[in-house]
């Protein structure tokens, strides 16, 4: 045997188990929705489940059982896209803009598969892309953290720092000092690589110097490091503000609330659409007026969210969705 064929079949050994097959080839009329996740994992309590509890309900509602593959490491993005797609995979979504180019890369493979891409833009005839208005949900929480906080001074920690964060960051901002002009936000950033994502020791010791300078709430958009600053933050006896998912059940009654992502709705929307025939590519932008963010109240932080602090928050949604209050989005 000669060299060039001992690597050639290393190389396929090796993506195989990078990639695990996504079960055999379908029959051509046969629909299979497909979902692949990005790091952190599809139970990081935020985002990503967020998505896996989209694809969930349309399983539940539909029977359809849908394919999924949980990314890793960055390499493993495109792999797993394509194939999602040479498999058969009917429509296609990735979740998180890390995944953009590889979208842009493996659409254009497979230009018969549909896929879409949540938290990012592409122009393509196959594509549906789906982001969020951050700053507007980030800004009714930001009314809230200063509205619960005692000491005037609040945090903000964010994941991999990116402009997409950022856009939460600047919405909370503008919420804070709606409330109180001259209220402080401490801001911290994880990281700038993906495994900011995924560090929850990080985010406690970041939440821990902004206790230690008089935060008494703390706004985590970080993904799965989020967890520990919600940890730390029950841990010292402050508050936590959840993120994408309703998180306010992790910590009763110590998370004042969630920033919330219907990313759930997008997926299932997505997956639906795709196997009712309604599905178009192009560009959506979902906010406060089409129910796409907001904040979470339940039994877990009802009694930390008075009935005061409440209408103002509401008073002040209804005014953005009007355009009657500005927000202003993240400028670079």
């Amino acid at each position: 045997m000669t060299m060039t064929r001992i690597l050639a079949i290393l190389a396929l050994s090796l993506t195989a188990a990078t990639v695990p097959a996504a079960g055999p080839a379908l029959a051509a009329d046969e629909f299979m929705p497909a979902v692949v996740f990005d790091q952190g994992g599809k139970f990081d309590k935020s985002f990503n489940e967020a998505a896996y509890n989209g694809a969930e309900r349309f399983k539940k509602e539909t029977g359809i059982v849908y394919r999924e593959f949980e990314v890793t490491s960055e390499s493993q993005r495109e792999q797993a896209l394509r194939n999602m797609a040479r498999r058969g995979a009917t429509v296609i979504t990735a979740v998180g803009f890390s995944q953009s180019a590889a979208v842009d890369k493996v659409s254009r493979e497979y230009p018969n598969t549909k896929f879409c891409l949540i938290d990012d833009k592409l122009d393509l005839p196959n594509v549906q892309s789906v982001t969020f208005k951050e700053h507007e949900g980030s800004f009714l929480v930001g009314m809230l953290a200063a509205l619960a906080s005692q000491s005037g001074k609040v945090g903000f920690i964010g994941g991999m720092d990116i402009p997409l964060i950022r856009n939460f960051l600047t919405g909370y901002e503008q919420g804070v000092k709606h409330v109180k002009a001259d209220g402080e936000v401490f801001t911290n950033m994880t990281g700038t690589t993906p495994a900011a994502w995924n560090d929850p020791t990080r985010g406690a010791e970041l939440a821990k110097s902004q206790f230690g300078r008089g935060a008494d709430v703390v706004f985590a958009a970080a993904g799965a490091t989020g967890l520990g600053v919600l940890q730390a933050a029950a841990d010292a006896g402050k508050l936590g503000v959840g993120v994408d998912s309703n998180q306010n059940w992790i910590h009763p009654g110590k998370i004042l609330t969630s920033m919330v992502k219907r990313v759930d709705v997008t997926v299932y929307d997505c997956m639906k659409s795709a196997k009712d025939g309604s599905w178009t590519a192009g560009h959506r932008v979902v906010g406060l007026k089409e129910e796409g963010v907001g904040y979470a109240l339940d039994e877990n932080n009802r009694k930390l969210v008075t009935a005061e602090m409440e209408k103002a928050v509401e008073d002040a949604k209804r005014k953005i969705i009007a355009g009657e209050l500005a927000v202003k989005p993240y400028q670079p």
